[in-house]
């Protein structure tokens, strides 16, 4: 990770096949819409999902401590935000299971993740989020090997406008706790594209020397990608050669085929991928991406380009099957421009 965490002021610093195909044969398409659904829990988290939708926190409280005792933080992170999300319009559910066990570990990283959801889409975000911060500290200290509540202090860093040398602070600190962890990587490349809006050589630069750092599996594989999702839906900025383009969506094919196919955990990371091979023309290797996707849309991307992202991804996988899918695809690929900090860091509170 040296040479990674080389590229961040210290952490900001610069370093140095369009084919038309015929449609996909009707054994191999994707499932019919009404098959299709968005950001589906996994078999470990729909449990605690439906034991909260009817007021039961001990569920979620075992899967976080689960987690946790595995060191699984890939996981303990994705259960997080979605625990906070089920939180944020139930917050009755929160304070009853914050009041039972307000040292718990996990508890404490919801409320974290909770506060800086509620700040986000505020006007006044940057006041507001400096509050949270006795929060994060507070889930830091909870298990000092987490590097969950330090990608959430990632993420507040960058929404409360922080500077160069505190953001890199954070950032070693997360890595020093887990080299790989994807999202802590979300988030240097989004701050990375807040600061240095349009700066897109620096993301990519930061983003490729992740990937070439973690091992095959590691989800940080799909980092370019990211990067390139980033360019493709900023439209400001200097040009990437198309061949960097192409390079960052075939290292996270590669990602993609050693995971589980029509899987919710890694829809994410697919649903993305997706969006970057339509850009980038390549309709044989987008429909590949469609198989394995199967069911699982995701919100992200698709609420970048419209208020009914599952709607947005039926039509796309629609227009994907037609023989000449360019021209029916260009207008579902273009996102409104939105204010905020670029690369994917829309206001929205899911934005984040």
């Amino acid at each position: 990770m040296v040479g990674t965490m080389a590229l961040l002021p210290s952490f900001i610093r610069p370093h140095r096949r369009m084919t038309r195909r015929r449609p996909a044969h009707p054994a191999h398409r994707p499932p019919a819409g009404d098959e299709a659904v968005l950001d589906a829990p996994d078999d470990r988290l729909s449990p605690a999902l439906v034991a909260a939708g009817r007021g039961e926190y001990a569920t979620a409280a075992a899967l976080l401590a689960d987690t946790r005792a595995t060191a699984d933080w890939e996981h303990r992170d994705r259960y997080i935000r979605r625990l906070a999300a089920f939180a944020r319009s139930r917050p009755e559910w929160y304070e009853e299971w914050r009041a039972a066990g307000p040292h718990d570990p996990g508890v404490l990283l919801v409320g974290a993740q909770l506060a800086v959801d509620r700040a986000w889409p505020s006007p006044g975000r940057a006041e507001l989020l400096r509050e949270v911060s006795p929060l994060i500290t507070a889930a830091a200290r909870a298990d000092d090997r987490d590097p969950v509540p330090w990608r959430i202090a990632l993420d507040h860093a960058r929404g409360s406008r922080a500077g160069h040398r505190y953001f890199e602070e954070l950032w070693e600190a997360a890595v020093r706790r887990a080299p790989h962890h994807y999202g802590c990587h979300v988030a240097a490349l989004r701050y990375l594209a807040a600061s240095w809006h349009g700066s897109h050589r620096e993301c990519f630069d930061f983003a490729d020397r992740a990937a070439q750092d973690a091992p095959a599996d590691s989800l940080v594989q799909a980092l370019p990608a990211r990067a390139a999702f980033g360019y493709l839906t900023d439209g400001c900025g200097a040009a990437v050669p198309r061949g960097r383009l192409e390079a960052a969506a075939d290292r996270a094919i590669a990602l993609s085929a050693r995971l589980p196919a029509a899987d919710p955990a890694p829809a994410e990371v697919r649903n993305k991928l997706l969006y970057v091979l339509l850009r980038l023309e390549r309709w044989r290797d987008a429909r590949a991406q469609l198989r394995l996707i199967g069911p699982y849309a995701t919100s992200f991307p698709w609420d970048r380009f419209s208020e009914d992202p599952l709607g947005h991804f039926l039509k796309l996988r629609e227009q994907l099957q037609t023989a000449l899918p360019g021209a029916a695809l260009a207008g579902l690929l273009s996102a409104p421009p939105e204010p905020g900090d670029g690369h994917g860091g829309h206001a929205r509170a899911a934005g984040h």
